[in-house]
């Protein structure tokens, strides 16, 4: 089994539409908790991460150039990831497409961690 890491990217727009109400929040949370029980159910979670913060800084390059923003360019930011194991990338892809993120604007990068 390989580890892959999962980053779950959604625009400001799209995070705000996810939960912008108490209800709409609550059925998110519901919608992610069930993913990652189903997750740890087929043995595939290593590590169940962390959300993050919408602020955040960028260090580019040997100038060492400092940009606001968890971004530069695009405008989707890096909400949270996990850690899960998977046989290959194409079984991390498959666990990775019942992520609630998918329902909205958001997407889900699938990186194999470097053994």
């Amino acid at each position: 089994m390989r580890e892959f890491v999962l980053l779950f990217r959604a625009t400001e727009a799209a995070h705000r539409e996810a939960m912008g109400t108490p209800a709409r929040a609550q059925q998110s949370m519901q919608a992610w908790l069930a993913w990652m029980r189903e997750l740890e159910a087929k043995g595939h979670v290593k590590n169940r991460g962390q959300p993050l913060e919408r602020a955040g800084s960028v260090v580019r390059g040997k100038a060492k150039v400092v940009t606001d923003g968890p971004y530069v360019e695009a405008k989707d930011l890096v909400l949270g990831f996990c850690v899960i194991e998977a046989r290959d990338l194409a079984q991390a892809v498959e666990a990775a497409s019942g992520c609630p993120i998918l329902e909205g604007e958001g997407s889900v990068e699938i990186r194999p961690v470097m053994e």
